[in-house]
């Protein structure tokens, strides 16, 4: 048995077999949906159900309660229960289509013990054409592509990122140590929907964990200097102290950003941490009363993205104005 999904925008017409999401069979009729993570992390491929009702094998963590109740649903993991008239509209900001371009290894340091900072050059002008707070891939010899936000503006050919070790991976612990410079390795590029949104013009609140950090440092950078730059909250989470490899940097943002707040939190600090503790949502909670008038971006580990998310919504928080990287986890 298959269903029948008509999206109102466009009149499009698709149907999905009995087993299929909503983004796979899309994908077979070349119709086209936006998504991300595909692993309902994200939040990106969020449709609305005009008419129909789905169901999922797991809650999807991109998707409120409040939000499913609402009538939202993610196209990734929604699963139709009959016949479905859907909304994809969302007013956004058109990006560069992606390419593949040969980039040259610039440099490859230790930002702490387990972050390395790659720098890469574009020998092609035009190939940094992107939004900041997108992401690009790494393609290394024969082994899969490599997701990895862009840690910085699109400047003079070049492009930093922040990318995680993780022991035993076959990229980080394999790949990457024989990296020198000079070497060559292919990038495609650009890739995602988590950029800023300049004609929200709200007071931003930026959730990190982990290397979650590195789009959003791209999208703060893109603000510095900016006379329209609204107000700023930085919201950063890890485990102890010498995990936050740019915590010595980031205050020095504030002289170029509008009135900027940075706050780290540490989930398992020791006795001489004199800052925050806990979970790094639960901090913006304790600090900030309503949300409905903040643009909310967060980035970093699927069950940060999922509790946040829920907890904002519920603070009063719109997922209009709420956009989210899920950093899921592969063996690197």
């Amino acid at each position: 048995m298959s269903y029948r999904i008509q999206i109102a925008e466009t009149q499009q017409v698709f149907f999905v077999e009995r087993g299929e999401t909503l983004l796979q069979a899309a994908g077979r009729a070349s119709v086209a949906l936006p998504h991300d993570c595909q692993l309902g992390g994200c939040g990106t491929c969020r449709i609305r159900l005009l008419d129909g009702q789905v169901r999922y094998d797991e809650e999807p963590f991109g998707l409120a309660p409040d939000e499913a109740a609402a009538g939202y649903a993610l196209a990734c993991q929604a699963q139709p229960l009959g016949d479905l008239v859907i909304s994809t509209a969302r007013e956004d900001e058109a990006c560069a289509e992606p390419a593949r371009h040969r980039a040259v290894v610039r440099g490859v340091r230790p930002l702490s013990a387990d972050v390395l900072h790659v720098e890469l050059e574009l020998p092609d002008a035009g190939a940094l054409d992107y939004r900041p707070g997108q992401y690009l891939k790494l393609v290394a010899g024969d082994g899969p592509a490599r997701s990895f936000s862009m840690a910085s503006v699109p400047s003079a050919g070049r492009v930093d990122l922040h990318v995680r070790r993780i022991p035993g991976g076959a990229f980080t612990d394999g790949v990457l140590p024989r990296l020198k410079a000079g070497d060559g390795i292919d990038v495609e590029l650009p890739l995602g929907n988590f950029f800023y949104r300049a004609r929200d013009y709200r007071p931003l609140l930026m959730v990190a964990t982990g290397t979650g950090l590195a789009p959003i440092k791209a999208i703060l950078e893109s603000l510095m200097d900016d006379p329209d730059c609204p107000p700023v909250s930085l919201y950063w989470g890890m485990r102890q102290p010498d995990d936050l490899y740019l915590h010595a940097d980031i205050p020095a943002w504030g002289e170029r950003l509008y009135d900027f707040q940075y706050v780290p939190v540490l989930s398992r600090a020791g006795e001489s941490w004199q800052g925050r503790r806990g979970y790094v949502h639960d901090a913006v909670l304790a600090d900030l009363g309503d949300l409905s008038e903040h643009a909310i971006y967060l980035c970093g580990s699927p069950n940060m993205i999922h509790d946040a998310r829920a907890a904002f919504i519920a603070r009063g928080a719109s997922p209009d104005y709420l956009y989210a990287d899920s950093f899921t986890f592969q063996h690197y």
